[in-house]
């Protein structure tokens, strides 16, 4: 039995939600809008300027903090590090598209032991050395159209006095105290390792015993000097209490496990200093300048450097304290330990909440290597997003990088995603829409024919649409970028399987058939490029432009079959389109 697309579409109809229209400037605007606001406030105007321009009375939501580690600038950027920007980037977008307003980090982090070698064999100053560093991580990044809102340098005055009021907050309040530190440090890892982390091997090079940490499988030596201490154990029990109270504090779930795990052992103090003698580049204790703050406890405080932290009223900075607790931290897992660990203790310890939650991501290898100079395998990321376009990079990292396993990177891979997802399937579908012959007035349907029954490919099509935004929307809360984007490619898919089913090139142009036809193929180009905006910004907005989508028509409340106008079609009319369209993704020379 057909149904009538109007009956259809009443029967399967979803109710949208609150209408927020689509972010309309880039992040020029929303540093603007920070900086111009006075107060926590400013946090908010995004999300009410979004409400009252579609008349909502939605009651506002609150700040959303995402943020990447900053990156240590000892060496130019590589995949992995656009990964976890492009990762980091994604899920901001999503918050924003789903009328969140936000604060997004990322930014370098330049003190420490290894900064001060590189330089030294740069023959270069450290400060001279971050900021060449520095620049090339910022270039990257802006390449790749990371939506920034705040990016923060670890030497900059604004960090420095986060830190020494944060230092000293925990102080004051019993958890820092001098002692002698012993044990088995890395300066690669910028961490000292106990006996049992650590193990004996035989250098390969000089086949010599060379003690490494089991962890990272970098080398160590044996380390006793005067530091400053950070009373970690006393922070056992209640970082086990959080994490159990939060099973999805921790993404993935094994690692979740393992910090558990962890915290099940006794916990040893913490060494967060370092004697000045040894390591000069860092940040003075306060009243103490024969010692630097360890650059762990430098780093980690950036998360609350770019909220203005300390919150206090003769503090320079904005305050963006409404938007802590970091919604999410994005960060490797190789750095889990830090973030899931030492971070959630230093911010107890100073009376603050821990964030809420901790994305680990996997790494990328290369011929299920993992990549280095001396092997000849590492990726240039510039090179990536010129060659292939922002866009497909973007893609490629999102629905094929690894959250729980390691992903293995080929140029190869890249070109079949290009030439088998973006211009096979989603490209060639919104071509088809707009080729002359089925659409000589160049107009976007925006509802489909009243008077003939859907084809059952159609049928089936319209099932997926439906059940599309739900799913897509539960894939980006649990950070699965890959199965999100499944889910809209196997929609896509099914577009063109109904529009090959319809055979809409057989009809004339009076046929109420055509208009059905064209309008599913439009819609679903249409869902798919608002539910993509968070990984694709660039070609998914040309591609609303190419079906004459409003900017504020462009948010999740749009994501749905005739959701075009959130608030439904009614007195809508159909929409002419650009005489030019230009194809999204053009033919692509697959690489050997």
């Amino acid at each position: 039995m057909s149904l009538a697309p109007a009956r259809a579409l009443q029967l399967v109809h979803q109710i949208g939600c609150v209408t927020v229209a689509a972010r309309t400037a880039h992040v020029a605007a929303t540093r603007c809008l920070l900086q111009a606001l006075p107060s926590v406030a400013r946090l908010h105007a995004s999300a009410r300027c979004r409400s009252e321009a579609t008349g909502s009375s939605a009651a506002l939501k609150s700040p959303r903090f995402v943020t990447t580690p900053i990156f240590y600038a000892n060496a130019v950027p590589h995949i992995g590090h656009l990964y976890s920007t492009v990762l980091a980037d994604s899920l901001k977008r999503v918050y924003e598209l789903q009328g969140y307003p936000t604060v997004f980090s990322t930014g370098t982090d330049e003190h420490g032991q290894k900064i001060q070698q590189a330089a030294e064999d740069s023959a270069v100053e450290p400060g001279v050395f971050c900021d060449g560093i520095s620049a090339k991580f910022k270039a990257l990044f802006e390449a790749a159209n990371i939506s920034y809102t705040d990016y923060v340098r670890t030497t900059e005055p604004r960090h420095k006095r986060a830190v020494a009021f944060l230092w000293t907050e925990l102080k004051n309040r019993g958890y820092i105290y001098k002692g002698e530190h012993a044990g088995w440090y890395c300066v690669s890892d910028e961490t000292f390792y106990s006996q049992s982390q650590v193990e004996s091997i035989i250098d390969p090079k000089t086949r010599q015993p060379q003690m490494i940490s089991k962890e990272s499988r970098r080398p160590v030596v044996w380390t006793t000097e005067e530091n400053y201490m950070f009373r970690l154990s006393g922070f056992q029990d209640k970082l086990l209490h959080w994490l159990e109270a939060n099973p999805e504090a921790i993404i993935p779930a094994s690692q979740y496990r393992d910090v558990r795990n962890t915290l099940r052992s006794p916990l040893p103090d913490l060494s967060i200093s370092r004697l000045a003698k040894r390591v000069s580049w860092g940040i003075p204790v306060p009243e103490d300048p024969d010692h630097v703050i360890y650059v762990w406890l430098d780093a980690l405080a950036n998360y609350l450097t770019v909220l203005g932290y300390p919150w206090t009223p003769n503090n320079p900075e904005p305050n963006l304290r409404a938007a802590w607790p970091a919604h999410v931290h994005v960060v490797g897992k190789d750095i889990v330990k830090f973030h899931a660990i030492y971070w959630p203790a230093f911010l107890m310890a100073a009376g603050l909440e821990p964030p809420k939650r901790i994305v680990s991501h996997a790494h990328w290898l290369m011929g299920h290597e993992k990549m280095s100079k001396s092997k000849g395998n590492v990726v240039d990321p510039e090179r990536l997003l010129k060659t292939y376009g922002v866009d497909a990079v973007r893609y490629f990292l999102m629905r094929d990088g690894g959250i729980a396993n390691d992903a293995d990177f080929s140029e190869r891979a890249i070109s079949q995603r290009y030439k088998h997802d973006l211009a096979g399937q989603l490209g060639n579908l919104s071509l088809r829409c707009v080729a002359p012959r089925i659409n000589p007035t160049m107009t976007a349907t925006t509802t489909p024919s009243q008077s003939s029954p859907y084809h059952p490919a159609e049928l089936a099509l319209l099932t997926k649409l439906h059940a599309l935004p739900a799913v897509v929307a539960a894939h980006y809360d649990a950070v699965d970028f890959a199965s999100a984007l499944e889910t809209v490619f196997d929609a896509v898919a099914e577009a063109n399987r109904a529009w090959v089913a319809a055979e809409p090139w057989k009809m004339g142009p009076t046929d109420p058939r055509l208009r059905t036809a064209v309008y599913l193929a439009m819609e679903t180009v249409r869902i798919a490029a608002v539910a993509m905006l968070p990984v694709m910004p660039g070609k998914m907005n040309e591609m609303l432009d190419n079906l004459g989508v409003q900017r504020d028509e462009r948010s999740w409340a749009n994501v749905g079959v005739g959701k075009r106008w959130a608030a439904g079609p009614e007195g809508k009319r159909d929409v002419a389109l650009k005489a030019d369209v230009v194809p999204p993704f053009p033919n692509f020379k697959q690489k050997k």
